[in-house]
């Protein structure tokens, strides 16, 4: 049986943590910057953690 393939979309977009978590990009964060306040482009720049519901489907895309 041959070995099961990363989503390669998947291993773009997403990280996983020391601890085991999965991070992810802010979205909105690409263009049309010039209308968005700068607090709010502040608050997109860092990475945050996958939401609890949705980490089982981003884990079986991860770990293949």
């Amino acid at each position: 049986m041959p070995k099961m393939k990363t989503k390669s979309g998947a291993k773009k977009r997403f990280g996983i943590t020391g601890t085991g978590k999965i991070k992810r990009k802010h979205a909105y964060k690409s263009h049309i910057l010039t209308k968005k306040t700068k607090k709010q482009k502040r608050n997109l720049r860092y990475f945050t953690l996958v939401d609890q519901t949705d980490v089982k489907k981003v884990k079986r895309m991860l770990l293949r």
